[in-house]
């Protein structure tokens, strides 16, 4: 089952998923929504690498930078605490990942880092986008990819799409 959930807040969109897994690797496809705030995807092994999605929220006139929240390792509690198990993690710093987004009047953004501190939740930057002062809905569609096949990577988490606006990028320190 996959689901979407988009939490609003005063200045920021939150975007919480959750994946269904195929024979080939991961697709993250958006279709039904729900709230839930108590999981995330994990890879813990994977040829190619693709999650993508879209929604479309009429957001306030403003520049706007959206974010992938990922972990290398497996995130869970023990006794109560938080842990990480980064056991199974390989393959991310061999070739980079390609963060992509795309808006409904035509912007598009890419970049691509390797993904790095195992154990620890970070935010990686798709890109910007700028909204007019129209009042009219944008539709976003985003992506991450590492689609190589001559390596494994593994021990991932996806925890969310985080879209935050520029002005207020010094607050990100709290995810």
């Amino acid at each position: 089952m996959n689901w979407l959930f988009l939490c609003l807040c005063s200045n920021w969109w939150l975007l919480l998923c959750r994946y269904s897994e195929n024979s080939v690797g991961i697709d993250l496809n958006f279709h039904c929504f729900a709230c839930s705030f108590n999981s995330v995807a994990y890879l813990q092994q994977i040829w190619w690498f693709e999650v993508d999605g879209q929604f479309e929220f009429p957001f306030p006139a403003g520049t706007y930078s959206l974010f992938f929240r990922l972990q290398l390792g497996r995130a869970a509690k023990r006794f109560g605490r938080r842990i990480c198990n980064t056991e199974h993690v390989h393959g991310w710093d061999i070739k980079p990942v390609q963060f992509q987004l795309w808006t409904s009047d035509g912007q598009y953004a890419s970049s691509q880092c390797f993904l790095e501190d195992p154990g620890k939740w970070n935010l990686y930057h798709a890109g910007d986008f700028v909204v007019d002062g129209t009042n009219a809905s944008t539709k976003l569609k985003f992506s991450m990819t590492q689609i190589d096949c001559t390596h494994t990577k593994g021990g991932l988490c996806l925890d969310s799409i985080l879209v935050y606006p520029c002005k207020l990028k010094e607050g990100l320190g709290h995810f």
